[in-house]
């Protein structure tokens, strides 16, 4: 008997469905020679510190490093305490039985980091022996499903991407229950301070915005603009200079004369190539920006969307396709000719050439960038619907042609010199899928400029002295912070530059969002209209720690790289050394920070 194993009841059912299977049983379905049996996600998780023998809270466990983990079953809240979750139990033990009558065991849990996690911690706890197979595909749909079975790959092709997973979960017991233990008890209160690898850092990025932007001290500043008129058209010319005082204005403005002399016209095009496509991260700022989505909702929509077979899989890192993917796109943007608001440009780009920007097999990683299977969806709900076109739309733009700007400036003499910037859009090319207006918002510059020539006078129809402040940059909302974390906090705009640093962020798209809502949940942020803003308590959290290790963003990221060099075959057990000398350290540190908090 083959036992196939998936990560979720919907996901085994639909795979049973594949197969022509329909033989209902108790937590499985048999059928064709098969059993399609599933977890609920986390089965099981690392041990709590009292299974090692460090009971209650005490000064005297810490630091707690276990010479072996061990595994437990998830936990649930009962008026008698934590117990195990009985329905975990039930399910372990007819997942056991089916392991010990199988003559070969299929994994068909997510294709990711986690996926390969849950399965391998069942396999363990359950000390099964037997060699099991790798089912590994990017999409849902009943095609996809059918040729990675045909395709089954040895389990052990993917030891390395266990290791990797067990030792994120390792260093995150080890760094959270001893920093959040060490913290709370040097701090006297009575609270649980939970800190944590990824947490506590991304909350010092919040909390360091926030206290910039409260803290900003405005300063003011003036500019000088006229209004030249060029045959009925008039435009806006800002002065060259910025100036301190309002008296140095005034002196500029005072000498600005009846016309003005065209010093200098410099009109460059500008090619604006289309976006990458979307991965999970920046599928989660998109939806945010367009709808105000939170990233969990919006991770929780995809996942909908492609256990119903309409997306490819969605937790990827990635924003490239290989040339095998390429070679179908030409057939997914044809299914969307007749979309209400896309079908104009998929008819458009129907049988040309596509733009191969996202198209780097080098650059694909364990998934390739999200994209519509082509399975026609069916009364989407309106906040599915909205994810969907996302991504159609991504699709579109990403194999456009480039977007043909012109970018002009023109100098012009009138006492002082003055400059008049605007920009326009020859070929709208990728930009015409959504019909965007340019995200670069430039408060002076002008829609479009009249045609002039150097040497030509032009009369000065108005004139004024205009006063303004510096602004401080922006609270984080969903969107930017995502885009920060990418980065472990570095202000990176250049796309590629991007990707190429995104083994160093913070965390991982797929546990991003997860982050934000621990963040949310402890009360160490709130959600201020679209803002991420820190509590009291969060503040109060991070003014002890914002000194040390634990919530340097950078360490971290680099952490995060060594979890996927870890994929690659670097050293576990040197990967696990430094995290508990790491560990030990932070104790200490902690222990000796937390005294004198006050938390209100």
């Amino acid at each position: 008997m083959k036992v196939i194993i998936a990560e979720k009841p919907s996901v085994g059912r639909e795979i049973a469905k594949v197969f022509g299977a329909s033989t209902k049983k108790d937590g499985y379905i048999e059928g064709k020679g098969y059993t399609f049996t599933w977890a609920f996600g986390h089965l099981l998780q690392l041990a709590a510190p009292q299974e090692y023998g460090y009971y209650g809270w005490n000064v005297q466990n810490l630091p707690m490093l276990p010479q072996k983990f061990k595994l437990a079953i998830r936990k649930v809240k009962t008026k008698d305490g934590m117990v195990d979750d009985p329905g975990v139990r039930k399910q372990l033990e007819i997942i056991k039985a089916l392991f010990d009558e199988a003559t070969e065991i299929i994994v068909a849990t997510d294709a990711g980091r986690e996926g390969e996690l849950i399965f391998r911690y069942i396999y363990y706890y359950l000390k099964c022996k037997k060699p099991f197979k790798r089912l590994w595909i990017s999409s849902q749909t009943d095609a996809a499903i059918k040729d990675g079975f045909r395709n089954l790959k040895p389990g052990t092709d993917y030891d390395t991407l266990f290791n990797s997973a067990h030792c994120r979960s390792q260093s995150d017991w080890l760094v959270g229950m001893n920093a959040t233990q060490a913290l709370s008890l040097s701090s006297g209160t009575r609270s649980v301070l939970s800190l944590g690898r990824v947490q506590t850092p991304t909350l010092a990025m919040i909390c360091t915005r926030y206290l910039e932007n409260k803290n900003f001290v405005p300063q003011t500043y003036y500019q000088v603009s006229i209004q030249p008129d060029k045959n009925g058209q008039v435009f806006k010319a800002i002065s060259e200079k910025n100036f301190k005082t309002r008296e140095e204005a005034q002196a500029v403005l005072d000498r600005v004369e009846a016309t003005g002399l065209i010093e200098s016209v410099e009109a460059k095009p500008r090619k604006e190539p289309p976006p990458l496509l979307h991965d999970l991260s920046s599928l989660q700022q998109e939806a945010n920006k367009r709808k105000g989505f939170t990233a969990d909702q919006t991770l929780t929509l995809l996942q909908n969307l492609y256990e119903s077979k309409l997306v490819t899989y969605p937790r990827t890192g990635s924003r490239y396709i290989g040339d095998d993917v390429f070679a179908q796109v030409p057939g997914l943007i044809e299914k969307f000719t007749s979309h209400d608001d896309f079908g104009k440009q998929a008819t458009i780009l129907t049988g040309a050439k596509l733009n191969r920007r996202s198209v780097n097999a080098k650059k694909v990683t364990d998934h390739h960038a999200i994209l519509p299977t082509g399975e026609r969806p069916y009364q989407l709900s309106a906040d599915h619907q909205a994810i969907y076109d996302m991504i159609a739309g991504r699709m579109l733009e990403a194999f456009h042609q480039d977007c043909i700007k012109e970018i002009t400036k023109i100098i012009m003499l009138s006492g002082s010199r003055f400059v008049a910037s605007g920009t326009v859009i020859q070929t709208a090319g990728w930009r015409a899928v959504f019909n965007d207006k340019d995200d670069e918002k430039k408060d002076e510059e002008n829609a479009t400029l009249p045609k002039v020539v150097q040497g030509e006078n032009l009369p000065i129809t108005d004139k004024a002295l205009l006063e303004k402040q510096t602004k401080p940059k922006p609270l984080y909302n969903e969107a930017t912070l995502l885009k920060a974390l990418e980065t472990a906090g570095k202000e990176i705009d250049d796309e590629e530059l991007r990707q190429a640093m995104k083994d160093s962020g913070l965390g991982t798209p797929a546990t991003r969002a997860a982050m934000i809502e621990t963040l949310l949940k402890r009360n160490y942020i709130a959600r201020e209209k679209k803002n991420l803003v820190p509590t009291e308590t969060g503040l109060s959290v991070y003014h002890v720690v914002k000194d040390h290790r634990i919530a340097q963003a950078e360490l971290t990221g680099a952490w995060e790289k060594r979890l996927e060099e870890i994929r690659s075959g670097a050293s576990v057990n040197q990967f696990q050394e430094e995290i508990k000398t790491y560990t030990r350290d932070i104790t200490r540190e902690l222990l000796t920070a937390g005294k004198g908090m006050v938390i209100k």
